[in-house]
């Protein structure tokens, strides 16, 4: 089935946003441990939470964000947040001291808009491509990772930190009118809501809960992968740091050819929760390969092909399935929940992983990461093909 003149006009929109948003994250992330170490009066315990503000806001703000769009609609949400991402990018650019940043790292943060612009592409598509939709969506937060890699480096030594803070500003302004003017309204918003409504008690039920399992073990075994990853490739394999993102690249861009067919066979498909448990199996191999493989330069970038592969899929099939089961009227809540699901285990995954690294070494943490991918397949996987599909 073709996308509609109108959703392909929204898609295009939202990805740009999507895009451009997350580029300006992903040139800061680095540089911005060492410089923050270089200001006046940092200290191991402010750097850190200079780096880590950002996403502790955007934890604490996603759901009363995902909230507030089913209450006032999306637009205006959303353009509340980037204003305050702009704001934030200000601070930043004008900072001084670790204070400064730190403050800058707290604005941005808390415009917390991931799960309003992922409702509104709900509200903008039909059902029937909403995966593929939101596929397109995930390549472009991948693209704009493998671009800041490339870019970042070079950005920060003709510009400096201080010079990605306004490139980052002007990113958020270029969303905005990207809002206004690429991205359509939906032909029916979401009605209005008493105060208290029953949003965040209903996106926490147990229908939805599958899926907020599911990104969280997702981004859980990202986060894990991508802290030994690094190791394999400078540890085991003798590759320089400076040289590991022309992996990622190739990696990624082979990634994407094969992630179409389970898109595709997952629209057409009349039990498409099989494909979705044969995207966590293929998540699970590719680990176990990472585990066994990665003393060989090729092998172990057959396995971050196939983890890539599953990755992309299941990254676009949760939130559009999340999107179609949850109520129109909650469904900023029930997105911006599932937002924060993939914060924490994006967290949760990064100290488990450098834990297990130093206690069972590279091959142990790989394998663990499989261990928790095989709980989903067994528990919220069959979950959610059981009771949803």
């Amino acid at each position: 089935m073709r996308l509609e003149p109108a959703e392909r006009h929204a898609l295009t929109g939202l990805a740009a946003i999507y895009a451009a948003r997350m580029l300006g994250l992903f040139l800061l992330l680095p540089v911005l441990a060492l410089y923050a170490g270089s200001l006046p009066a940092a200290t191991a315990g402010l750097v850190g939470l200079a780096m880590g503000a950002y996403g502790l806001v955007q934890a604490c703000l996603q759901v009363p964000f995902g909230m507030a769009s089913d209450r006032f609609g999306r637009r205006p949400v959303i353009t509340a947040g980037l204003v305050l991402y702009a704001v934030g990018s200000v601070i930043g650019g004008l900072a001084t001291g670790i204070w400064g940043v730190i403050l800058a790292r707290l604005v941005q943060g808390a415009g917390a808009v991931s799960g309003p612009v992922t409702a509104l592409l709900a509200d903008l598509t039909r059902t029937e491509v909403r995966t593929r939709a939101m596929a397109v969506i995930g390549i472009s937060i991948g693209g704009s990772f493998v671009l800041s890699l490339v870019a970042a480096p070079p950005l920060e030594a003709l510009i400096g930190v201080p010079g990605l803070f306004w490139v980052m500003a002007g990113l958020a302004v270029l969303c905005i009118v990207l809002l206004y003017t690429a991205v359509p309204q939906p032909s029916s918003p979401p009605a209005p809501k008493a105060k208290g409504g029953p949003g965040l008690a209903a996106a926490l039920t147990a229908q939805l809960l599958p899926y907020h399992v599911g990104i969280f073990v997702l981004n859980f075994v990202l986060t894990a992968a991508f802290v030994g990853v690094p190791h394999a490739l400078r540890d085991v394999l003798g590759i320089g740091l400076h040289d590991h993102w022309k992996t990622y690249l190739w990696v990624f861009l082979a990634s994407v050819p094969p992630t179409i067919p389970f898109v595709l066979y997952t629209e057409r498909s009349k039990t498409p929760w099989r494909v979705l448990r044969l995207g966590v199996t293929l998540l699970g191999l590719s680990l176990l390969g990472l585990a066994f493989a990665h003393t060989h330069y090729w092998t172990l970038c057959a396995a971050l092909v196939a983890f890539f592969t599953a990755f992309n899929y299941l990254e676009a099939r949760l939130p559009a399935r999340l999107s179609q089961v949850a109520p129109p009227a909650i469904r900023g809540a029930a997105l911006s929940v599932f937002a924060v699901a993939q914060t924490l285990g994006a967290g949760a995954g990064g100290f488990a992983a450098s834990v297990m690294h130093g206690q069972v070494g590279l091959p142990g943490t790989f394998i663990g990461a499989a261990v928790v991918v095989l709980v989903w397949w067994l528990v919220a996987g069959s979950a959610a093909a059981g009771r949803h599909e």
